[in-house]
């Protein structure tokens, strides 16, 4: 037997999928291949793609269409081929395999079938599987940051989203399973830990028959690391239990990743959210009574069909009344799967461009004065990168999650990985500016 093939891995679309992407490049790296960065010395390479909406299947596209021409042997994984299984194998000639979006820890198996001359398809129907702390990793986010998935899946059905088709009904990992990888990670040198899954606040529901975040959150709170931030909590989820574990765990930032979606009642029915028209005020007010200083991010979608120019209107309102730190707007992407694409009042591409363009105007001066009023604080930072040509170091305080906030650009001595104190000086729209104190 001659030696075993180099591999490299192509990661597209969320945290999760990297989280997926992670554990193939551990489960490589312990059968004894070799994993290259360099996707033009790879006798494979692997995508794991995004099929969650056309844009990010347009990206997933491009990036197969490209190795293709490279001659590459392409193993497809994640999203879109548990979506496209069928039609990727017949487009692609140089696709060796389809591994479903919950069959990643099959990449081992699937190689060496490829290498004996199979073209293989692993997609199961309906997917179930969920990696634990006994799943060999290697990570890929820098030294200082770990995603740590919490629950796979998704029980609810929202009319725009696909993702309980790809992905499947909501799974989640013991408390034990957990804590246990977060050790590893916090003996790793992790500083701060990102808990993930499609919904954070339901976390424990299928297992324990309720929600068990609080319970998480305080046994989080005994893992030697000095930063947890939550995303996705869905706001009806953050209960007085829930506020009163991260009040009482110092290790959990209060960070609130909020994906509201919208503001008007009629809307929300329509998108069939989970808690339809109860996003109000009043949820909005008792938040920020029970967190005072916490962070508050979100993301509203504009152009749902029937969203009319009055209930954009309250949405506006709703951006202006309740000042959040962080605010992404996407326009509506009708997916043939879901319930969404069939509605009536379909709004125009064009109409969806300016309701977004309008919103992120009234955002953008809230977000400089809430970054302007960090000027003069004196904040901790975890460093991450260093600029190679100004020799500033560039970091995240905790208003900033990785990939989707800000950056703290520093002034000073620093190393990579660390959290260190910084005085703010300066700052802009979206980034602060400071010195090593």
């Amino acid at each position: 037997m001659g030696p075993k093939p180099t591999i490299a891995i192509s990661h597209l679309g969320c945290e999760k999928n990297r989280i997926d992407s992670e554990h193939m490049l551990g489960l490589l790296a312990q059968s004894g291949y070799t994993v290259d960065a360099n996707e033009g010395l790879a006798d494979y390479v692997i995508v794991n793609t995004c099929s969650f909406i056309q844009a990010a299947r347009e990206e997933s596209v491009r990036t197969l269409v490209e190795l293709a021409e490279a001659d590459k042997k392409i193993v497809i994984t994640g999203c879109m081929a548990q979506h496209f299984q069928t039609e990727l194998l017949a487009e692609l000639p140089e696709a060796v395999a389809v591994v479903g979006s919950a069959d990643y820890h099959k990449i081992v198996d699937v190689i060496e079938r490829v290498e004996s001359g199979e073209r293989v398809t692993e997609v199961s129907q309906e997917p179930t599987y969920i990696a634990d702390e006994t799943t060999p990793r290697y990570r890929t986010t820098t030294e200082g940051v770990a995603y740590l998935r919490v629950a796979e899946g998704c029980d609810y059905r929202c009319a725009f989203c696909i993702i309980p088709h790809l992905r499947g009904n909501q799974r989640s990992r013991s408390i034990e399973s957990i804590v246990t990888e977060a050790k590893v990670l916090a003996d790793q040198g992790v500083q701060e830990l990102i808990l993930i899954s499609q919904i954070t606040t339901n976390y424990g529901t299928d297992i324990y028959g309720e929600p068990k975040l609080a319970e998480l959150l305080q046994a989080l709170g005994n893992v030697d690391v000095p930063w947890i931030r939550m995303h996705y909590a869905y706001p009806t989820g953050l209960t007085p239990k829930v506020v009163a574990a991260m009040q009482a765990t110092p290790n959990v930032l209060p960070y609130l990743d909020l994906p509201l979606q919208h503001s008007h009642p009629e809307i929300l029915r329509a998108m069939n959210r989970p808690w339809q028209g109860r996003i109000n005020d009043e949820i909005m007010t008792r938040l920020k009574t029970a967190l005072p200083n916490a962070v508050m991010r979100t993301t509203f979608i504009v152009g749902f069909p029937g969203e009319t120019e009055s209930h954009f209107q309250h949405l506006c309102e709703f951006v202006e009344r309740h000042e959040f730190d962080h605010v992404g707007v996407f326009t509506f992407s009708p997916e043939a799967e879901t319930p969404a694409y069939h509605l009536q009042d379909q709004v125009p591409q064009d109409v969806m461009d300016d309701r977004r363009d309008r919103l992120m105007a009234i955002q953008q001066p809230i977000a400089a004065r809430r970054n302007q009023a960090e000027i003069g604080k004196t904040v901790p930072v975890l460093i991450e990168q260093e600029h190679p040509e100004t020799n500033l170091y560039i970091g995240r305080s905790p208003r900033f999650a990785p990939e989707v906030d800000g950056l703290v650009y520093v002034n000073g001595a620093a190393q990579l990985g660390q959290i260190i104190p910084v005085h703010i000086t300066d700052a802009d729209i979206y980034d602060l500016h400071g010195t090593v104190r």
